[in-house]
């Protein structure tokens, strides 16, 4: 887990993805200590402390979105490379796995259950299980995801509302990881998911995205980066889904066997006939997002939550 968001002058939480490398005037959301934007191709974009990282940043403690960017269930090592085995040899060809094979944390996690209905009981994959491997589809990603993200906001409001009411010493500490949660939660809820077609004058390629931005724009500008690498370049928009920025990084993760990269261009991928027409119908399964009373809230940025702490 990274620092995604810095404070600017006027108390508003920025994103990473929205400024340029380097240092900034932004602010720690816990410290309030100097920021600096660090940007590279290694690790994750994120904010470093100008000094000396603050404990709650330090130790990772402040909130994100579960399911959204790591896939690992925070299993072991040991017991993620069991899965990945017991997928590839088991789960992928719709065999039951024999308990044996089973280790506990992989039962623990929640990532096997056993099916009764076989004699002698034996496993199978369950729909968190399939995550890791990228191989739960991405309507039924979004079923074990939504109620986990709102889950979370409801604890953290109720951790802030304890703290509030007993004026306890961590108040300052809730009250920033809900503004925190809310601002990540809000991010996904604004953008719409798109899927594109690309035609070279070399290939056809695919790119999948998200824009807080008419999608037009986005594909106009998706056209200027390829054409500095391409001859030719038309672009087709073959599916969008509002409120849906949840879905681009399982989707990468998903179909990281195909990514393409393009120079420093990195959402484009290379599927044939086939592959096409399985991403098409997994994408296109997905119904259009119902807002919840509480998404509804983030969106239209109703802060009544905060203002009253204030």
């Amino acid at each position: 887990m990274w620092l995604k968001y810095g404070v600017n002058e006027e108390g508003i939480l920025i994103c990473i993805e929205d400024i340029t490398r380097g240092k900034t005037s932004l602010k720690c959301p816990y410290c309030n200590g100097e920021l600096t934007a660090k940007k590279g191709k290694v690790k994750e974009h994120h904010f470093a402390h100008h000094g000396e990282t603050c404990r709650r940043v330090a130790n990772r403690e402040f909130p994100t979105l579960p399911l959204y960017d790591n896939f690992n269930i925070q299993l072991s090592s040991k017991d993620l490379a069991q899965l990945k085995l017991l997928w590839k040899e088991y789960g992928a060809k719709n065999y039951p796995i024999s308990s044996y094979l089973v280790t506990p944390g992989l039962i623990k996690a929640g990532m096997l259950r056993k099916n009764v209905y076989l004699a002698p009981p034996e496993y199978e994959f369950t729909d968190l299980g399939k995550i890791p491997v990228g191989a739960l589809e991405l309507t039924r990603f979004n079923d074990v995801q939504s109620p986990l993200l709102l889950k979370k906001l409801l604890k953290l409001e109720l951790a802030f509302e304890h703290a509030k009411h007993k004026n306890t010493p961590d108040l300052a500490y809730r009250f920033t990881d809900l503004k925190l949660y809310r601002a990540q939660l809000q991010r996904i809820l604004s953008c719409t998911l798109y899927f594109l077609e690309i035609q070279t004058d070399k290939d056809i390629l695919y790119k999948i995205g998200v824009t807080q931005r008419p999608v037009l724009k986005r594909v106009a500008e998706v056209k200027i980066d390829l054409l500095a690498h391409y001859s030719s370049v038309a672009v087709k928009v073959l599916g969008t889904w509002e409120h849906r920025g949840n879905i681009e990084l399982y989707f990468k993760h998903c179909y990281r066997d195909f990514n393409y990269p393009i120079g420093s261009l990195t959402e484009y991928y290379n599927f044939n006939a086939e592959d096409i027409t399985i991403v098409l119908c997994n994408l296109q399964q997905m119904q259009p997002k119902i807002l919840s009373q509480d998404e509804i809230d983030i969106l239209e940025e109703n802060t009544s939550l905060i203002q009253v702490a204030v």
